[in-house]
């Protein structure tokens, strides 16, 4: 390690999301950890170059980690993701997302780390918004444990930023699509189409399928991750000051994806309607004019993603993955 590099860490580096973050910090050239304790992780999405610890967030391990390494970035995706599990066990849900959150940064604040990148969520801080595509000026009306966990984090930094002096920038995610991505959360839909039409199964939809989401895809995501890593945030005073809205501004049906997936399979499959899951949100696309102001915007169309996720799939499932 050389003392010009920066040194970064990404948590649940192991992960979908975490792992392509980590790969575009190492092609930056930076020295880069991950922490994951492999829950959801998996060892084959690990990048070469990194150093890996396997470690839950909450382990008092993390503060020795950060005593010897001293990180000068934090990117933070180790997470309970799962709003179903977050209904089922709320404390579960608290003690991954907030003590492990709170473990992280009085650690990052003990050696001076400059900046934490905090992935919150788009898709649930709002709750069912009135406003579509939703601004990061929306109110905060989540509608589950999960959701009231990522925005209590964004309390949690925006006072450990204006009292101890901790830089961050809260990421809030719309559903995030993509090679390496497992079928789990509502994102998740577009895994579980392409392995369904892949084995030549029918496609479940919950409800009518015209709920909508905004699906970003993962390199996009990547890209808001590096501007967050650097862009001057100014002096602004509390969550929506500190905070980027990362989707596409576009609202894609269930249907619709469905139809899409087909399309790049080159094949049908029936339909099966199962009831409407309870809780659900019907509506959600959000309002990237922020971070597009500071330079992102997306460079890959829903169907450049679907393509490239359902090739990926393809070939992971031939036995000839990447």
């Amino acid at each position: 390690m050389t003392q010009s590099k920066r040194r970064v860490l990404v948590t649940g580096g192991a992960g979908f999301i975490g792992s392509h973050v980590a790969d575009a910090y190492l092609a930056a050239g930076a020295d880069v950890w991950i922490v994951d304790n492999l829950s959801s992780g998996r060892r084959s999405n690990l990048p070469s170059g990194a150093h890996f610890v396997e470690m839950d967030i909450r382990d008092d391990g993390v503060r020795d980690l950060f005593r010897e390494v001293r990180f000068d970035t934090v990117n933070h995706h180790a997470a309970q993701i799962d709003v179903r599990v977050s209904v089922m066990d709320p404390a579960k849900d608290a003690g991954i997302n907030l003590l492990g959150l709170l473990n992280l940064t009085e650690a990052a604040i003990e050696v001076g780390s400059r900046r934490i990148v905090f992935v919150s969520s788009g898709g649930v801080v709002y709750g069912e918004p009135d406003q579509i595509p939703t601004p990061e000026t929306a109110p905060k009306l989540p509608l589950s444990p999960y959701g009231v966990t990522k925005l209590g984090g964004e309390f949690y930094l925006n006072y450990y930023r204006y009292v101890r002096g901790l830089e961050y920038v809260a990421l809030r995610y719309s559903n995030v699509f993509g090679p390496r991505q497992d079928p789990h959360g509502e994102a998740g839909v577009v895994a579980i189409f392409c392995n369904r039409l892949l084995s030549g199964e029918p496609l479940t939809i919950f409800g009518d399928g015209e709920q909508t989401r905004d699906y970003v895809f993962v390199r996009d995501v990547v890209a808001a991750n590096m501007l967050a890593t650097d862009v001057d945030m100014g002096e602004g005073y509390g969550l929506d000051a500190r905070a980027f809205n990362v989707g596409t501004g576009v609202g894609t049906s269930v249907l619709q994806l469905a139809a899409a997936l087909e399309g790049i399979a080159g094949q049908a499959q029936p339909r099966r309607h199962e009831s409407e899951r309870p809780g659900e949100l019907r509506h959600s696309t959000l309002d990237s004019g922020l971070i597009r102001s500071r330079g992102w915007t997306p460079s890959f169309t829903l169907e450049q993603g679907l393509r490239e996720t359902y090739t990926h799939i393809a070939k992971q499932r031939a036995g000839n993955a990447e």
